[in-house]
């Protein structure tokens, strides 16, 4: 299936890319997220008409990525959470617990901006966490995991 991208999309293509795509991805997922609309000669032209709005669109929102991106790699935060002697987790601290944390702390973040590729968090301490905001632009946040029933330093 021909698809032209509205949008630019990791490992696919750019705003205006024409690119083949499996039947079921472009017709359950690119099409009806507006990503994408079919190659046809009549959405092509369509599309030319509005490259330039379209393009505009695309900038604005990497400004504003950019501009949360400064602001979230400056940022760090400090979960507390139920850990045993030897610092692993009664549990663990999710993508949602810290992006709750951040909220918290005034930052605009969603859970699924949030990245933990080797999995949920399980054990006390330092962690660089890494915010997807845009195919182009990620932050950095530092996430600090401590034992809640820790006694407090003097």
């Amino acid at each position: 299936m021909e698809v032209i991208l509205l949008e630019k999309i990791h490992r696919l293509g750019n705003l205006g890319d024409k690119v083949s795509v499996r039947p079921g991805y472009g017709r359950n997922f690119l099409i009806p997220n507006r990503k994408a609309v079919p190659a046809t000669a009549e959405n092509i032209a369509k599309f030319e008409e509005q490259r330039a709005e379209l393009e505009r669109v695309q900038a604005d929102a990497l400004g504003r990525a950019n501009a949360r991106a400064a602001q979230l790699n400056e940022m760090a935060v400090t979960i507390a959470a139920k850990a045993g002697a030897e610092g692993k987790l009664f549990g663990s601290v999710g993508t949602g617990d810290i992006a709750d944390a951040l909220v918290a702390q005034g930052a605009e973040c969603e859970k699924r901006e949030v990245r933990l590729p080797d999995g949920p968090l399980r054990e006390v301490g330092e962690y660089e966490v890494e915010i997807h905001l845009h195919p182009d632009v990620n932050a950095t946040v530092k996430v600090t995991v401590v034992n809640e029933d820790a006694p407090a330093a003097a």
